[in-house]
């Protein structure tokens, strides 16, 4: 149960059963909420509104993949890649449906033969979100893929071996409606421009992602994305830098073989925030060594982190140190993994002590800052009362699935109130 307290509940002489009292002479003791606006000026302060810190994102033509728009005014769409085999249907679709679950809009897999490309059809008939083939050497695989009703194709038009081979494909993507990808690594770039620039320079990179635009530009088609991927972070923000100066497609974002789930994440995290930050990128995955689902937790995270989607909880914690009240660590995991499930944009801050907790927990949708034997919990700002520490994460967890319930509630104009970009 949360408890009645005083403004007073982090100075030193307990009240008991109520909190504690001002120290002679002190008067007014109340704590601010935060700094008032001006006279005549909006006071609030918006808890999950993504135009809080708006950026800036570089204007480019929009294609679509299935349902989800790319480009253009649309957010930044969340991808993955499946690691199964993809002739194995059953395993494949688990997959997706996880994928799916976790947040993931687009998921691609490998079509590397004939039982791969067989498998297409009976695949996408039994998932909701887009899929993409990827395709390399064997253009009949993508003409099957094609016809098995895939939504985007994801090509090196430079590798499947001829103009009549490309014209071929982008007859097939033209007649079903559907989109393709360019995609261009470090790891594969022709020797000739190898040579040429002494290495897989970032001009190295776009100038063969440009050769291959042309390929398909020649061909008057324009349904296109792109995606120039490193391994290391400096050559792949140079190389997005510099395409998104020559082109108005589409830019998919990633760091290729960025290594395990640490290492990957931390080195996509720099490279893409600092592209994102920029406004450049329209689609994004975050590759790892590890299960394609951890992928789109890490790229939901890095998109929260810059505002630009708002998808599920957002947890703001305090580093902890000899000050704390609380055991924020073991806290913050167990808040993080009893609210994984929920999609609403809530931010809800854990802060350990009285130096920067209430400050911090106020600016939150719901937040608890540790005090003299009770938290203090806030709501949008206001101070609800105390709670003993045994029944923060019960009362915290209780809240946030209430907040999570009217986002799911219409209003009077038949939208709930996280709609809009929501995921």
């Amino acid at each position: 149960m949360i408890q009645h307290f005083t403004d007073d509940v982090f100075r030193e002489t307990p009240i008991p059963g109520v909190g504690l009292r001002p120290k002679d002479g002190l008067g007014d003791t109340s704590l601010p909420i935060w700094n008032p606006a001006p006279a005549g000026g909006d006071d609030s302060l918006p808890c999950s509104d993504p135009g809080q810190f708006p950026l800036a994102r570089r204007k480019c033509r929009q294609i679509e993949v299935g349902d989800v728009k790319v480009g253009g005014s649309a957010p930044v769409a969340v991808q993955s890649m499946c690691n199964t085999l993809t002739h194995d249907v059953e395993a494949t679709v688990a997959q997706i449906e996880r994928l799916e679950e976790a947040g993931c809009e687009i998921v691609r897999v490998a079509v590397p033969d004939e039982r791969a490309a067989e498998a297409l059809p009976e695949i996408k008939r039994r998932i909701r979100i887009p899929l993409i083939a990827d395709i390399h050497f064997d253009y009949r695989l993508a003409l099957k893929a094609a016809d098995a009703g895939v939504n985007c194709l994801r090509i090196n038009p430079g590798n499947i071996n001829g103009e009549s081979r490309v014209s071929e494909v982008v007859a097939a993507a033209r007649h079903h409606g559907i989109s393709i990808r360019v995609g261009v690594n470090a790891g594969s770039l022709e020797k000739h421009l190898l040579d040429q620039y002494g290495g897989a320079t970032p001009e190295a990179i776009v100038e063969s992602g440009l050769r291959h635009i042309a390929m398909l530009e020649k061909r008057d088609f324009y349904e296109t994305k792109i995606s120039l991927k490193a391994s290391d972070v400096s050559r792949t923000v140079r190389a997005y830098r510099l395409m998104a100066s020559r082109v108005d497609y589409p830019l998919h974002l990633g760091i290729t073989e960025s290594g395990g789930l640490r290492s990957g994440s931390i080195k996509t995290a720099v490279g893409l925030g600092i592209l994102l930050s920029e406004g450049i990128g329209d689609t994004m995955r975050v590759s790892l060594a590890s299960d394609p689902v951890d992928e789109v937790g890490v790229a939901y995270e890095i998109l929260k982190s810059l505002r630009l989607r708002q998808k599920g909880v957002n947890v703001v914690a305090c580093p902890s140190c000899g000050r704390v009240q609380i055991d924020v660590d073991k806290l913050v995991l167990e808040v993080e993994q009893e609210l994984a499930h929920i999609d609403a944009p809530i931010t809800v801050a854990v802060m350990g002590c009285e130096v920067n907790g209430p400050g911090e927990a106020r600016e939150a949708d719901i937040g608890v800052a540790g005090g003299h034997k009770r938290a203090l919990i806030f709501m949008k700002g206001e101070k609800q009362g105390l709670v003993d520490y045994a029944d923060i994460k019960k009362n915290l967890v209780e809240e946030v699935e209430k907040l999570a319930a009217k986002y799911k509630e219409p209003t009077a104009a038949g939208s709930a109130p996280g709609d809009g970009d929501g995921a």
